[in-house]
């Protein structure tokens, strides 16, 4: 479960930071919601080095229709320490910062491999998702539920995974959204 490291008293925090940290591992900063920028800016002007991945997201409100950068993780970014050269309790009374995540009294720490792996898939800022394996238009077989074994033609695709379907039940069209992992192409 998590815990906010902001509840632990000063003695157990500073043991379990010189024991448990590695140079160059990250913690993970939980940020008040929509404020991942300020704690950015703040955190950036005590010197901590900073990483918050986003994502283009399209964006519909009446008939405007826009693509923006929304964080990946929202309200959490994640800030590299060396907790045994660098004072890290300013994080906690740092503007935006709501608190560090950990298990029980330990911070949790990230591996630098997952934050490259994160850097490797950003393109013009943002992380790029993977090319669907499914195109409007194409017919696919449902392959779990109510539904299995029918066949569907797919009129949309949202960000979510999901798959809206055309399919013919009583004889007449009817669309369905689903999930993708439920579908199989037909070749």
């Amino acid at each position: 479960t998590f815990k906010s490291i902001s509840t632990m008293s000063s003695n157990n925090m500073s043991e379990q930071c010189n024991t448990q940290a590695q140079p160059g591992k990250w913690v993970v900063v939980n940020t008040h919601p929509h404020r991942e920028n300020i704690a950015i800016d703040n955190l950036d002007r005590q010197r901590f080095t900073t990483y918050c991945p986003f994502i283009n997201k399209t964006i519909k409100h009446a008939r405007l229709i826009q693509d923006v950068l929304r964080p990946l993780f929202p309200s959490y970014v994640f800030v590299q320490i060396d907790a045994e050269h660098q004072r890290w309790r300013p994080i906690l009374s740092t503007i935006g910062v709501r608190s560090l995540v950990s298990f029980g009294e330990q911070l949790s720490y990230l591996d630098d491999a997952f934050i490259q792996s994160l850097k490797t898939r950003e393109v013009n800022g943002a992380i790029a998702r993977p090319e669907s394996p499914y195109q409007i238009g194409q017919k696919v077989c449902i392959a779990r539920g109510p539904f299995d074994g029918l066949v569907a033609t797919i009129i949309a695709m949202t960000e979510k995974d999901r798959l809206i379907v055309l399919m013919d039940i009583l004889n007449r069209p009817t669309k369905i959204k689903i999930n993708a992992d439920h579908c199989r192409s037909l070749h």
